[in-house]
């Protein structure tokens, strides 16, 4: 992988992470620029167009749930990869995290090398990601590179993760998903979230769905049916 065609913005309201962050990353030869809160960086991200963005949960004025949330709702930033980092790991907060858009967590304090590891595997899933296309399938269209879901003529508005986990399932209808592949192709082998997660992801599809769509194959895990 090129460090150098990636570009990085930190958000975060702590000067001493944000240069720890800074310098481990430009020393990979990531391309870095930095900003201490969420309104400097979701102008900075508009202006910069990066392809990973690593946003502290915990800051004044707009919090980094917030400044998610905006930019999942920008045009031409809906689908880069946000990453929050965070010392807090209770499971609301991430599920309110993953449901603004967040592709994952990583936890403060963290090792040089761990998070050099952590970028490059989140980095890398945007060449594996790539399995863009069109799916159209009981009375469902989904547009992979519009992030777009219409239902029998109606538009739908998911979030991100919900978004891709509604990808997945319907990319093979019939097909059981272990929790265990779904976890590692929607929210990634190094993010550690449980079952809950999902249980709550689908639940929230179905509200939107309805529940004929998306079948529980109990003990193991999901399939799209129709």
């Amino acid at each position: 992988m090129n460090t150098s065609e990636y570009k990085i913005l930190l958000v975060d309201d702590e000067p001493d992470i944000l240069e720890f962050l800074s310098y481990n990353l430009k020393k990979e030869g990531y391309q870095v620029q930095a900003a201490t809160n969420g309104k400097e960086g979701v102008a900075l991200a508009k202006k910069m167009l990066p392809q990973l963005i690593i946003i502290d949960v915990m800051m004044p004025g707009q919090d980094g749930i917030e400044m998610c949330r905006e930019i999942r709702e920008t045009e031409g930033l809906k689908n880069v990869l946000i990453a929050f980092l965070t010392a807090r790991n209770e499971d609301y907060s991430q599920i309110a995290g993953f449901d603004a858009g967040a592709d994952d967590y990583i936890n403060k304090p963290i090792k040089p090398k761990v998070l050099i590891s952590r970028i490059g595997a989140l980095l890398r899933r945007l060449s594996s990601d790539k399995e863009v296309g069109k799916i159209d399938v009981g009375g469902l269209k989904i547009d992979r590179e519009k992030y777009l879901v219409v239902q029998n003529g109606v538009d739908l508005s998911l979030p991100k993760k919900e978004f891709e986990l509604l990808a997945l399932l319907a990319s093979k209808p019939g097909k059981v998903f272990h929790r265990d592949e779904i976890l590692g192709k929607v929210w990634g082998e190094d993010v550690v979230v449980g079952d809950r997660t999902i249980d709550v992801h689908v639940r929230k599809i179905r509200e939107k769905l309805g529940d004929d769509l998306i079948k529980t194959v109990k003990g193991i895990g999901y399939k799209f049916d129709f």
